[in-house]
């Protein structure tokens, strides 16, 4: 089972991934959690009042994630990330190909 070149290659062809580590996300996540505690409160103390509210700050804070997104704080799209894995120069690392210092062979 053996790999060719071109195939490890086009392993390593998108750039590194990110899963939404940014300022937007943070963000809507915070307001979100915020939302979750209004609406479990809520189901405790029984109030359909302050249910609807934790649903209209959870619709907030999805709306707020997505406009900071959308102005430019979120996590860069593909392939626009400086260093991204492949372009000549970079580092790369490859499954199987020996590195120095690392101690594999």
């Amino acid at each position: 089972m053996s790999e060719s070149a071109s195939e490890s290659e086009q392993k390593f062809e998108h750039g590194p991934e990110d899963h939404g580590h940014s300022f937007a996300a943070w963000v809507a996540v915070g307001i979100l959690l915020v939302a979750s505690l209004v609406m479990s409160l809520a189901v405790v103390f029984p109030s359909v009042l302050w249910f609807v509210i934790g649903v209209v700050i959870a619709v907030i804070g999805v709306a707020t994630g997505k406009v900071l997104s959308m102005a430019g704080y979120g996590a860069p799209k593909a392939g626009t990330m400086k260093g991204a894995r492949g372009e000549k120069g970079d580092h790369v690392d490859r499954p199987g190909k020996s590195q120095v210092g690392s101690g594999t062979a």
